[in-house]
């Protein structure tokens, strides 16, 4: 099972999610880092899991009050050779490209990096159901080459869809159903799915509750073969990163846990320490982890 460290954003820090409950957030304070500065706390998290991906929800934007631009441009200069999945409020694939300018030019601005992209982190777009309204603009980010994410969030056992409003019913049809829509909604037909797809419980998040693996079974059947699922919240021990790669998973998204200890690095010399995501081997590389000793 590969882990994925999250960082949330918010007000200029990085913040403890607990169950979505976003208003309650407050800056992070974890035995990984001395600071809730977002690139120390980055940094903290890619060292504890031995992770080359990085996922990032700018909480700012996502609630309307604006993306995080100068703190992902910071991520970008800081994180070398890692892979950003940002999750920014797209509403459609305008907003995204708006911004990932603004990001770049801010990366621009610095000029230890204007000459030198490759010493940037690559950004990948995360759009979630939540927030977004065009639902074309996954195809519009794939086409351009952007690799996109398309992330289903579920509150209270419901589908949260901004402007999809039969994206819900298509995930109640059988595993052989490849429409993101059903055929009826002539308006929002959209016959295509990207490679990677995040299951992504809100209620979970920080919760300690275990992870919500009926949703991300009920995802999984949903889609196509060539789509891989990744399930995010909830995970509390290696016990339960087990139970989630029984389901079918192979990548979990995890902040909680790694904070707290529940969960490192694997030492076993079998383990493979450069292990990628299925179907997109060049995007993400994430280590093993299993439940810590003293627990």
């Amino acid at each position: 099972m590969l882990v994925i460290p999250v960082l949330d954003l918010l007000d200029g820090h990085a913040v403890r999610a607990v169950r979505g409950e976003r208003s309650a957030y407050r800056p992070i304070e974890s035995p990984l880092a001395a600071t809730s500065e977002p690139v120390a706390v980055a940094r903290a998290l890619l060292a504890a899991s031995g992770a080359q991906t990085l996922y990032v929800a700018d909480l700012g934007a996502i609630l309307g009050h604006g993306a995080h631009v100068a703190t992902l441009a910071a991520l970008r200069r800081a994180l070398p050779g890692t892979e950003i999945w940002l999750d920014a409020g797209y509403a459609n694939y305008t907003a995204m490209q708006a911004v990932f300018a603004a990001i770049r030019h801010a990366d621009a601005a610095n000029d230890a990096t204007a000459t030198a992209p490759a010493a940037l982190a690559t950004l990948v777009p995360v759009f979630g159901s939540e927030s977004l309204r065009d639902l074309h603009a996954l195809r519009e980010a794939e086409d351009a080459g952007h690799s996109p994410i398309l992330s289903l969030d579920h509150r209270a056992g419901e589908l949260l869809a901004a402007g999809a409003e039969h994206l819900s019913q298509t995930l109640s049809q059988t595993a052989t159903q490849s429409a993101l829509f059903p055929s009826h909604a002539a308006h929002t037909v959209f016959t295509w799915w990207p490679h990677r797809v995040i299951a992504m419980t809100l209620d979970q998040v920080g919760s300690y509750e275990g992870p919500d693996l009926s949703t991300f079974e009920r995802i999984r059947a949903s889609v196509p073969a060539h789509t891989t699922v990744i399930g995010a919240g909830g995970i509390r021990d290696a016990q339960d990163l087990a139970r989630a790669e029984q389901a079918g998973a192979t990548a979990w998204l995890v902040a909680s846990a790694l904070h707290d200890g529940r969960v490192r690095p694997a030492t076993d010399a079998r383990a493979d320490h450069t292990n990628s995501m299925p179907d997109d081997g060049a995007h993400t590389d994430a280590l093993r982890c299993k439940e810590t000793a003293s627990r």
